[in-house]
């Protein structure tokens, strides 16, 4: 049974396990940022294995929802971002997640080759370790420009 739409978030986080609501009605009442943009996880399905932060404006969740394929917002080219368009490191969605407040949508996905543009697996290659900043990840390949 769909209920009506929440008042707020709120709702969700005491309703009973099985309770469901309209899409429509959740997206309404996520607290989009002041650019019309929520965070995005993008996270192997299988593994566990976080890859990437993207955004996300409700075009761009929508049809990764319809489609099954990530879709992202680019910021820097103010356009829809297809993950894997160009370079064929396509993202298949498994299932899409709320976090508690909605502030942050989690992608399951199936990841088809490196995550990052730089050719490495994951896009947090980088750790910080006894105060300076470590490299500890390569390339899987020659990196190619992902739009």
């Amino acid at each position: 049974m769909i209920r009506r739409p929440p008042l707020s978030l709120l709702d969700l986080e005491a309703a009973p396990l099985g309770s469901r609501w309209a899409l429509t009605a959740v997206l309404d009442a996520l607290p989009w940022n002041s650019d019309g943009l929520i965070a995005a996880i993008a996270q192997q399905h299988d593994s566990g294995e976080v890859l990437m932060l993207a955004w996300m404006n409700r075009q761009a969740l929508g049809e990764t929802l319809a489609s099954g394929q990530a879709c992202y917002w680019s910021r820097s080219r103010r356009c829809l971002w297809r993950k894997g368009e160009s370079s064929g490191h396509r993202q298949r969605l498994i299932e899409a997640r709320l976090d508690c407040d909605g502030d942050a949508v989690l992608l399951l996905v199936d990841q088809q080759g490196p995550a990052c543009h730089t050719g490495r697996p994951n896009c947090f290659y980088n750790a910080i370790r006894d105060g300076a900043v470590e490299v500890i990840s390569s390339p899987l390949k020659d990196s190619r420009h992902d739009s």
